[in-house]
């Protein structure tokens, strides 16, 4: 990979990066939740360097040009200032906290409220954490990613990530950690957690990249929209602990292939 840094300027009041659009590669398909299908282990039969042969389904996780995650300076992108705030109307509505086993995911049962891009709104379905953080900028790698996952009618799909370095405790995880315990290392189990409010994740910033890629894991589908919110805020040291050892794979759960 190229080193080819972007700068940011204090005039834009945006900042986005941005590729171009095919028109061929719209994301219409969902993450496996089955984790038993692949690994995030390198060197395992189902590891990341195999998920393009496991199913031929699953093809654009080897052969697709515009895969996910990125490093937010890769010279494929661009730097396009005053793009547009980002709009979003969330609501609070029941959902469910599950062990997935590759991560714990946060799944809305009902309207949970949406986010409009390019004039389409995509609807909040779920949420999920990652440790590390599975976008690096200019190479750093943050301590935990938060991605809420959003659809429209027609199934195509956008991803709001969020960046975490440690130190304070991160407030609307800490509102969870009683469910994950509940869960702890117990694939496929699922805890209902009562009215969930999106509203309170804390984004604090009018900046953001974004660019055109894919599913993280597969199928990993080409099409996702990807808007990383740029202030990268803080979680804590416990907090990264107890996600990781809620799952089996406690390294890691993040693919990193470039």
């Amino acid at each position: 990979m190229a080193d080819h840094s972007i700068r940011l300027t204090t005039l834009s009041a945006f900042l986005v990066l941005f590729v171009l659009l095919l028109q061929s590669h719209i994301a219409i398909s969902e993450e496996v939740d089955d984790e038993m299908e692949f690994s995030y282990e390198k060197g395992s039969e189902v590891g990341p360097e195999h998920w393009g042969h496991i199913h031929k389904e699953w093809a654009a996780c080897s052969k697709g040009r515009m895969q996910s995650p990125v490093d937010l300076s890769h010279e494929r992108v661009q730097v396009l200032p005053l793009l547009g705030r980002l709009r979003r109307s969330y609501r609070p509505v029941p959902a469910v906290l599950k062990n997935r086993g590759h991560d714990i995911m946060l799944r809305f049962e009902g309207n949970a409220g949406s986010v409009r891009i390019n004039g389409s709104e995509y609807a909040l379905k779920q949420l999920h954490w990652h440790s590390p953080s599975e976008h690096t900028i200019n190479g750093r790698r943050f301590h935990m990613e938060l991605h809420m996952v959003h659809q429209t009618a027609d199934n195509r799909t956008a991803v709001v990530g969020i960046l975490y370095t440690l130190g304070r405790s991160e407030p609307f995880l800490a509102k969870m950690e009683r469910y994950i315990d509940m869960i702890k290392d117990k694939h496929e189990a699922e805890e209902e957690v009562g009215l969930v409010d999106p509203r309170v994740i804390k984004r604090g910033s009018r900046k953001y990249y974004r660019y055109m890629g894919s599913l993280t894991t597969p199928p990993c589908t080409e099409g996702v929209v990807w808007t990383i919110i740029k202030k990268v805020r803080t979680v804590s040291r416990e907090q990264v602990r107890r996600l990781r050892e809620a799952v089996h794979d406690v390294s890691n759960n993040f693919f990193n292939h470039y």
